[in-house]
């Protein structure tokens, strides 16, 4: 062994000179691998999962912000839920001309003791519960100021408007369904033209399930 090594060898590891340097860093490097790597990783794999449940909470966020938004978008306007009954010719005007142009509006044109009416009137009460942004409304053929195009001949009568525009004129409109109908009926006629939006919900069962089963 030379003399150099042996002198290394001897070395105190309190030796201030150069080579009690290099000593000394060597001996802190296999401490470090020691003690501190695996540590090390802890503290990385920790900051990993912290920082994968922030992105899965910030997703939770954007994707409940977004739903909020969508559902502001569909559920614009007022909510009317009731049939609106008009008492003249100039309210039947102005609900047409003076409503939002994106609400949907469905007159119901009747005349008591016609037939069908009644039953209509009972439907469209239902619907408005079951489409809140529709503005469903109802007036007697007399009170239209127009009662001689309005003959018991093509009651009931449903007109669809929106922004303004006839979009649907059903005249005698229960010359489509049985003797006996029901709200989910007319829902159905209305839906072949397109003319009802998304359904909210269910507010009516139809009237044939009333009674349950018969024997």
């Amino acid at each position: 062994m030379s003399g150099a090594a042996q002198e290394e060898e001897e070395l105190p590891s309190n030796y201030t000179g150069p080579k009690g340097v290099i000593n000394d860093w060597r001996r802190f490097k296999l401490d470090s691998v020691d003690q501190t790597t695996p540590q090390t990783k802890r503290e990385l794999l920790r900051q990993i999962k912290v920082g994968r449940h922030e992105d899965e909470s910030c997703l939770k966020r954007y994707r409940k912000q977004c739903m909020a938004e969508m559902h502001e978008r569909l559920s614009f306007g007022p909510k009317f839920e009731y049939v609106h009954e008009l008492e003249s010719g100039e309210a039947f005007l102005e609900v047409i001309e003076k409503e939002h142009r994106l609400t949907l509006v469905v007159v119901h044109i009747y005349q008591h003791g016609v037939k069908g009416c009644e039953e209509m009137n009972s439907c469209l009460d239902c619907l408005a519960v079951e489409y809140s942004s529709v503005k469903f409304c109802r007036i007697d053929a007399v009170a239209t100021g127009a009662a001689e195009r309005f003959s018991s001949d093509v009651l009931p009568a449903l007109l669809v408007y929106k922004a303004g525009e006839l979009l649907g004129n059903f005249l005698a409109v229960t010359k489509h369904f049985n003797e006996e109908f029901f709200a989910t009926d007319v829902e159905g006629f209305l839906n072949e033209y397109g003319l009802l939006p998304e359904k909210e919900f269910s507010a009516c069962a139809d009237d044939e399930d009333d009674g349950g089963e018969v024997e």
